[in-house]
């Protein structure tokens, strides 16, 4: 079995490196209302795997403290024309399993995943990871949970940088 990369898994490898992070997270999701946002900072190593994967390994800490690694991988499924991956933190017991597309402008990679709500870990909620190029040198990636009320709320950004 031997799959060539197509142009959806060259575009994976555009994370391909060192990364510094600065993340602002909304706090009112899980400590209540007229809370400020919590701010930390970390990296991120990524790497390939074949040409069709990307492995990106993140260090750092946590919003309201502790220290925190992260791994994601990504790549994308032909048959399902859908790019598919994992999450999963140092922090929690949950797999997080994503799919997603990316949108016609080739900058903004979307994935969806399910979990513990923020709120509760007794309820599951629909979460939404967007990942948009701003530079080759810079990407932002957005979170999200689908409230109750059948809204989209940011809950997380996080600004990577290349480092030099």
């Amino acid at each position: 079995m031997q799959t060539e990369p197509q142009n959806e898994h060259q575009w994976l490898q555009k994370l391909v490196g060192e990364w510094t992070c600065e993340i602002e997270c909304e706090t009112e999701a899980t400590m209540g209302p007229d809370q400020p946002s919590e701010k930390a900072t970390g990296t991120e190593s990524v790497r390939s795997l074949g040409g069709l994967w990307v492995v990106a390994e993140g260090q750092g800490g946590m919003p309201g403290g502790g220290a925190a690694t992260t791994m994601m991988t990504l790549g994308y499924d032909p048959q399902k024309q859908r790019y598919v991956g994992t999450w999963v933190g140092s922090m929690m017991s949950c797999l997080w399993v994503y799919d997603g597309e990316l949108d016609t402008s080739n900058n903004v990679l979307t994935l969806n995943a399910e979990g513990p709500a923020l709120s509760t870990e007794a309820k599951t909620a629909k979460y939404r990871d967007v990942i948009e190029f701003k530079s080759d040198d810079h990407r932002v990636m957005t979170s999200h949970m689908l409230g109750d009320d059948g809204q989209w709320h940011w809950f997380m950004t996080a600004s990577y940088r290349r480092k030099p």
